[in-house]
């Protein structure tokens, strides 16, 4: 899931032009991570104390720990909701790209954004 919104945050410029919230992006990370580590970090204490996985109904030792999942699990829904919510932002602002930090190392960052098609006359060698 974060190798999703990573790259959906780090080639989103170079298809539309515009850039997102990069301090609502940091905000939306820093929850998800919280919110995923929630959701499945005390599934390996109720292992350990003997629940079997894919029970629809759990003894009461294992409530409080299962609370803790289904908060985490809670969280993370609401966290793809807020992205939902950076992405309207985006739109309603329509922020160019910015090169705040050092993207233009790499080819796709060297041409006006969003790039047109056929816009580099490289070919790729491909080596079997």
């Amino acid at each position: 899931m974060f190798a999703m919104f990573g790259g959906f945050i780090y080639w989103y410029p170079v298809f539309t032009g515009l850039s997102l919230n990069d301090y609502l992006g940091k905000v939306h990370f820093y929850f998800t991570f919280v919110g995923v580590n929630l959701t499945f970090f005390p599934q390996h204490f109720l292992g350990l104390a003997g629940m079997p996985r894919r029970y629809s109904d759990y003894p009461d030792c294992f409530y409080v720990w299962n609370k803790v999942s289904s908060l985490g699990s809670f969280m993370t829904v609401l966290r793809v909701f807020f992205f939902m919510v950076i992405l309207w932002e985006r739109f309603v602002t329509q922020r160019s790209v910015m090169f705040t930090f050092n993207k233009s190392i790499h080819l796709e960052w060297f041409t006006r954004l969003p790039t047109s098609f056929h816009t580099h006359n490289e070919s790729v060698k491909v080596f079997y």
